[in-house]
């Protein structure tokens, strides 16, 4: 739902010009340093990307899925490590508290994450725990008005410089499923709290993620996100919808800014005589690619819409992060076989991408775990 078509247009336009402005020309800067710079970290605090998903009352945009959806496809176009550093604000580091947590917890850390003053981190994959979620080991036990977390998390994005984790942990070891994990608000300068090394990626440079390491950490018992035990992994679950939408929106934008540079390349490029693009077999290739970011779009902006016209979209949600997951990882492979020996250098932005896309296979759900939910639903509807 678009609320301000004008207003709209105006943020849509002024991301697009501050990418192709300024996020693009630094895309060799942020991989080479393995750091967002702290300019373009504080141009992106003032233009309020900290805050893009989160309420007008609590200084976010307020952006509905189908307006988000749009600026994340704009913000796709460039290095996916400049979206990372805020996405987790605007995401699960945000969404949690707002869905289920209390007054309380909403008015003293989300406005702080809308401005970028403070930074998020989400915890829930474990060393023997991916995406089988529910069989997280991190404990947190009751001793008198705090939580005592011991455990281990792997892989958590903005895990190196986060001011503030939401903690998934086991306070009931009776029940061994979904129903005995809570989720906590924990402080970064919390003592006990153990940041490992900057984990070494094959792409995605400047999204830092590393393991992060609970040694009878104490935690406030008033930190569980609504206040109440059992209900982590719901909350967790709840927030998946609007991510996997907006990951997928990504992806669309991604293979927006591949096919742009493999019709520039291929254009000026020649070969027999010709330029490239004037040859049937690169024809099909860029069609190829063309066709499925528009697919890819499609799918993305229906599902956005049908979930701000409350509809449940857990199915679409997933049938988008599946889709354009994989289509921008085929995106990518042509646009390297299309620049062809220059592809494979690292000069050129589509060897980069090549790597960096890969992971949007396997976070904020694998594929394999969307084709679950995806096909769970349908029995589920269907009976």
């Amino acid at each position: 739902m678009i609320r301000d078509p004008e207003l709209l247009n105006q943020l849509v336009d002024t991301i697009s010009r501050f990418v192709r402005e300024r996020l693009i020309p630094n895309e060799a800067r942020l991989a080479e340093d393995d750091a967002v710079p702290e300019d373009i970290l504080a141009e992106m605090k003032e233009m309020g990307l900290f805050g893009l998903s989160i309420p007008e009352e609590y200084g976010g945009l307020g952006l509905t899925m189908e307006e988000e959806a749009l600026v994340a496809i704009e913000i796709g176009k460039t290095s996916p490590a400049f979206r990372s550093v805020f996405g987790t604000n605007n995401g699960i580091g945000a969404q949690g508290m707002l869905i289920d947590g209390t007054r309380e917890q909403k008015d003293k850390y989300v406005p702080r994450l809308a401005t970028g003053e403070i930074l998020s981190a989400f915890c829930l994959t474990e060393p023997d725990s991916g995406s089988d979620a529910a069989s997280l080991r991190t404990t947190a036990v009751q001793d008198g008005d705090h939580y005592i977390l011991n455990g281990t998390k792997r892989f958590i994005t903005n895990g190196p410089e986060a001011d503030l984790f939401t903690v998934m942990a086991r306070t009931n070891p009776e029940h061994k499923g979904a129903g005995g994990i809570s989720a906590f608000i924990v402080e970064g300068n919390t003592p006990g709290l153990v940041r490992g090394p900057a984990d070494n990626k094959m792409g995605q440079k400047g999204a830092h993620t590393c393991d992060i390491i609970f040694e009878n950490c104490r935690v406030p018992a008033e930190n569980i996100i609504g206040g109440k035990e059992g209900q982590g992994f719901k909350t967790a679950m709840k927030v998946l919808d609007r991510g996997r939408l907006h990951i997928s929106a990504v992806c669309v934008g991604v293979a927006e800014r591949l096919v742009e540079e493999s019709l520039r390349y291929t254009m000026e490029r020649k070969q027999f005589g010709a330029a490239l693009a004037e040859h049937q077999l690169i024809q099909a290739m860029l069609a190829d690619s063309k066709t499925e970011a528009y697919a890819g779009k499609t799918m993305v902006m229906d599902a956005a819409r049908r979930k701000d016209d409350s509809e449940n979209v857990s199915t679409l949600a997933s049938c988008c992060k599946l889709f354009c997951a994989e289509m921008v990882g085929r995106v990518a492979d042509r646009a390297v076989q299309l620049h062809g020996g220059s592809g494979y250098m690292a000069e050129y932005a589509v060897e980069r991408f090549y790597r960096d896309v890969r992971l949007f296979r396997i976070y904020e759900g694998t594929t394999q775990i969307q084709q679950l939910v995806i096909a769970r639903n349908m029995v589920r509807e269907a009976s």
